[in-house]
């Protein structure tokens, strides 16, 4: 018999005994177990405990309030043939891109995918130096490849299971499948990646890398494609499924102003990293459980009196802040963590949210002109990609730091302290100092004297929505927007679920 158990409360010290502390409490002698959910309730600092949800399997009988009869409700997906005579186009394989290329390449459908950026392996070499089309934000993987690989969403979807046990399936460590925040890690999507495109490969897709979608052309009721690559290449097809990322700026200005795709602007959000040290999070949330804890994670959100938000995203614990900028003469930074989390430091995005009204001059694209000025203007600072930097001390007074005191930071290419109202809004500024001060009172030591803001991070979401119908399609007929870039998701998992939905649609929709 199979039961579930719900609310299986374990302390922080003996959650590696966990097959002990069932057979315990249950009187068992034979059994198996499965953990269905995991999560920290750190409410209580002086008695933190993990909470389970468990399969357990055993011939013998458990009785009690939180055990009912386990009950498998798993998806089963399906993979009808794909019936086109042309092959799918995917053009960037992020999220959206990989599992729409994964499910149609399972269909038979032989996808094609064009890449501005180098697969895995040589794009972990060109990391470190700003090569414009191969960088943190372009590349196999797309911009999470380089990130904490933080899997949470607050979308209720059975197709995400089926997602996370793809990257399971594909080289992720088993706890995703379970964990409340579940997390990947950047030395594992390294792993993850590369093993879905050999799975895509082994079923006759084609990657084209370092080969950039230039532009599409309509011709006989069939979109042409052109690309350019180590040559230029022309591709025939009726279904172009665009997961450009949010950061390809110079194709949507094309999708705009030259195919004349119709796109709204929308709000996105503009700050700095916060960088503390590890062990001070660590115990401001799990308090003297820290110890026996992995690396603490927080997600902390505020609204000023006017509305205007200001929120944490992209916490990255025991992780590092990176130089994300994909264009000459910016500065954009960003964090990632490896999946064990044992840096020296945390830190997040402290964001604030921009909106149309902020920076709307009367066309579409104003919010990507707004993104640039400002990473211009970080630049602008120091000129040699150090980064505009202040420590909240002296933010909050309206001061500058002379140089850093008890924390290091992890940003690669040194920071120069300047007064950041010099390369971010004044709103902004505002907006940050009043969130500090606020998340504080929910993360006693979040305002840390020694804490430190680097600038900008501008990159979290597209400040364009491509528009598309009820069927996926864009005013174009052949381009099916899709993934962060088309402003339809904000994370790794709701950009994969929007790009497997795509896939879905195109094959199970069109074909009734």
């Amino acid at each position: 018999m199979k039961y579930k158990i719900s609310n299986f409360k374990v302390s922080p010290k003996d959650y590696k005994n966990l097959y002990s502390l069932i057979q315990n409490k249950y009187h068992l002698h034979y059994f198996k177990y499965k953990i269905l959910q995991r999560s920290i309730d750190a409410r209580n600092k002086d008695k933190v405990v993990l909470l389970y949800k468990l399969m357990v399997e055993t011939k013998e009988r458990i009785s009690g309030v939180d055990v009912s009869i386990y009950k498998d409700e798993s998806i089963k997906m399906e993979y009808p043939i794909w019936k086109y005579l042309d092959r799918p186009i995917i053009v960037g394989f992020g999220p959206s891109g990989m599992l729409a290329a994964l499910y149609l390449a399972r269909c038979k459908a032989k996808p094609i995918i064009l890449e501005r950026g180098s697969k895995i392996e040589e794009r972990k070499k060109r990391v470190k130096e700003l090569t414009p089309n191969s960088n943190v934000q372009f590349g196999e993987g797309g911009a999470g490849t380089f990130s904490d690989g933080k899997l949470t969403t607050n979308l209720k979807d059975p197709l995400i299971q089926f997602i996370l046990n793809e990257f399971y399936i594909h080289g992720a460590k088993e706890d995703i499948l379970y964990d409340a925040k579940p997390h990947i890690g950047t030395d594992y999507l390294e792993i993850i990646v590369k093993n879905i495109r050999l799975e895509i490969e082994s079923l006759g897709g084609e990657f084209y890398f370092d080969t950039k979608f230039d532009k599409v052309i309509e011709e006989n009721n069939t979109a042409i494609v052109y690309a350019k690559g180590d040559k230029e290449y022309t591709f025939k097809t009726r279904h172009i499924l665009l997961g450009i990322g949010h950061s390809a700026k110079d194709t949507i200005r094309y999708l705009y102003n030259e195919l004349g795709l119709s796109m709204e602007q929308k709000s996105f959000s503009m700050g700095v990293r916060i960088e503390h040290k590890r062990e001070k999070i660590d115990y401001a949330q799990y308090g003297k459980f820290a110890k026996y804890l992995p690396a603490a994670y927080y997600k902390l959100a505020s609204h000023n009196s006017s509305g205007r938000g200001v929120y944490t995203f992209c916490m990255c614990p025991g992780g590092y802040v990176l130089a994300s900028q994909s264009d000459l003469g910016t500065i954009v930074v960003n964090g990632m963590s490896n999946n064990e989390r044992e840096g020296e430091n945390s830190n997040s995005a402290l964001l604030v949210d921009v909106k149309p009204s902020d920076y709307d001059k009367g066309n579409v694209l104003d919010g990507i002109d707004y993104q640039e000025k400002y990473e211009k203007l970080a630049f602008e600072l120091s000129k040699d990609y150090r980064a505009p930097a202040n420590l909240v001390k002296e933010f909050l007074s309206n001061k500058v730091a002379n140089s850093l005191r008890s924390i290091k930071t992890t940003y690669p290419h040194g920071l120069f302290f300047t007064d950041l109202n010099k390369c971010l809004p004044d709103f902004v500024i505002d907006n940050i100092k009043f969130g500090i001060q606020e998340f504080d009172k929910k993360l006693h030591g979040f305002n840390d004297p020694d804490a430190i803001l680097i600038g900008i991070e501008s990159r979290s979401s597209s400040p364009v929505r491509i528009l598309r119908d009820l069927n996926r399609k864009s005013s174009n007929p052949y381009i099916y927007p899709m993934g962060e870039g088309a402003g339809y998701a904000g994370g790794i998992t709701s950009a994969a679920l929007d790009g497997l939905k795509t896939a879905m649609e195109i094959i199970n929709g069109e074909l009734k």
